[in-house]
């Protein structure tokens, strides 16, 4: 489970009805939603919440650095409450479904010397893609 709201709470970030509810919409584990998803979602918690105070409180969220924005092969982007806690992404290259994984070992490390280019490698991403069950 994301520990979003009290990621919030701790920053001081003044939580609104209508953040905490974007907050809560969000707050969970393999959560990747997009803004429209959101939108809905907090629309059955808060009906007069508005798209736009959906998009802006994502947005201030990613600025925070306490959400991350997932952009897959032209899809919707997606919005992912797990910003501080390592981990990449399993892509569903049918249906774009996304689950958080945890692989072993550090990517960074794993990159040899020579192929830096002389780089001084902060953090790496990886995107593993297939096909889940539903799809296969």
């Amino acid at each position: 489970m994301s520990d979003l709201l009290d990621r919030l709470r701790g920053r001081g970030w003044r939580l609104t009805s209508q953040r905490r509810v974007v907050a809560e919409v969000l707050d969970g584990e393999h959560v990747h939603l997009t803004a429209d998803e959101v939108h809905a979602r907090a629309v059955d918690r808060l009906p007069e919440i508005s798209r736009a105070t959906v998009y802006n409180t994502l947005g201030e969220m990613v600025t925070l650095g306490e959400v991350l924005e997932v952009s897959t092969d032209g899809r919707a982007k997606r919005y992912d409450p797990n910003a501080h806690h390592a981990h990449q992404h399993l892509i569903c290259s049918g249906c774009g479904a996304i689950r958080d994984v945890h692989p072993q070992g550090d990517p960074v490390a794993a990159l040899p010397a020579n192929e830096r280019f002389g780089f001084v490698i902060s953090g790496a991403e990886i995107t593993y893609r297939g096909l889940c069950p539903n799809c296969r």
